[in-house]
């Protein structure tokens, strides 16, 4: 299975989690909380699978995991801000659904293609040099 795939299988195996967290979360505590528990869970599945299955990354000290999964966090937020920005123009410009996901799979399919290169290029650096 190519990089790309795997890649792409995890994205959708972490929404999942994260939507499943959300679920559970909900029917116990409020919106707010349920959306970061959600989150959490997602990011903390994708940064494992991405880890070990993706990058191929080994764990080196308590530093350097923990300057990877800052970084890693921090492209997360970038990349999440280039989905909802072309999701919020596509319906502020056309004020459709259809408008609305156009923009979203396009900001989707951008994020991720610009979190890959820059996971590979400055979180996982050793493991995929």
């Amino acid at each position: 299975m190519t990089i790309a795939i795997r890649y792409v299988l995890f994205a959708i195996v972490s929404t999942l989690v994260n939507f499943a967290t959300q679920e559970a979360v909900i029917r116990l505590a409020p919106l707010g909380l349920s959306i970061l528990a959600g989150t959490a869970a997602g990011f903390a599945v994708k940064y494992v699978l991405d880890k070990k299955w993706v990058f191929y990354d080994g764990y080196t000290s308590h530093g350097d995991e923990a300057r990877k999964v800052t970084l890693y966090a921090a492209f997360s937020v970038l990349t999440t801000m280039v989905f909802w920005g072309f999701e919020i123009a596509f319906w502020m410009i056309w004020q459709t659904d259809l408008a609305k996901y156009a923009g979203g799979a396009i900001g989707l399919a951008i994020g991720y293609a610009a979190k890959f290169a820059l996971d590979r290029r400055f979180v996982f650096q050793a493991a995929a040099a």
